[in-house]
């Protein structure tokens, strides 16, 4: 079973742009995921995080640098020299990734600058609703789990009637997609579970 790691992530995006650092080898190439036998019989995990790339652990290959790496596919161009005295030194979880996570950042930004902005005074609201919600789940969790309920069945008729809305004006889903900051194909799954939430 595959399983990729991803060490970033935006609350606003959530899945659709999760970020990591990603081994790149010397010619260029990103090193295929390995292979680890956990010894459960035929359950098999593959890795791709890049701390197993350094020449030795399960035979892997040499990567000599990192980029950032974003589930929606994109990969950075900026190569990152990679350590490997200094990931042994320090240990693989304290070496230093922030050019790699920079560079995601970026990427971040520049999707949410194609993005439609959502407007100052609902942003605004989402923030003081999020600290009421976080005091009610502290002192009433009841309470909090009865808005929780409430929004969730606002949000979900807003969400059908903004599909219909949306796909009514016969946009392109490249441009819905660019729209939302996801990929198209997210797009369509996610609009098509607005349109079919009951």
């Amino acid at each position: 079973m595959q399983k990729t790691e991803f060490d970033w992530e935006t609350e606003e995006f959530g899945t659709a742009h999760r970020g990591r650092p990603g081994a790149v080898l010397a010619d260029g190439t990103e090193p295929k995921s390995l292979i680890v036998d956990l010894g459960s019989g035929t359950h098999m995990h593959e890795t791709n995080d890049w701390r197993v790339y350094d020449g030795h652990t399960l035979n892997a290959p040499h990567a000599t640098s990192l980029r950032g790496v974003c589930s929606c596919g994109w990969h950075g161009t900026t190569l990152h020299p990679i350590d490997w005295l200094q990931v042994a030194a320090e240990g693989p979880d304290r070496y230093d990734t922030q050019g790699p996570h920079d560079d995601w950042n970026q990427h971040i930004a520049d999707v949410e600058h194609r993005a439609v902005p959502i407007p100052e005074d609902v942003t605004a609201l989402l923030g003081r609703l999020r600290e009421r919600l976080d005091d009610l789940a502290d002192d009433e969790p009841l309470a909090a789990l009865r808005v929780v309920a409430a929004l969730e069945h606002t949000t979900a008729d807003v969400a059908e009637a903004a599909t219909y809305g949306a796909r009514a004006d016969e946009q392109p889903w490249e441009v819905i997609a660019t729209s939302l900051g996801i990929a198209v194909s997210e797009a369509r799954t996610r609009l098509h579970g607005y349109a079919h939430r009951y």
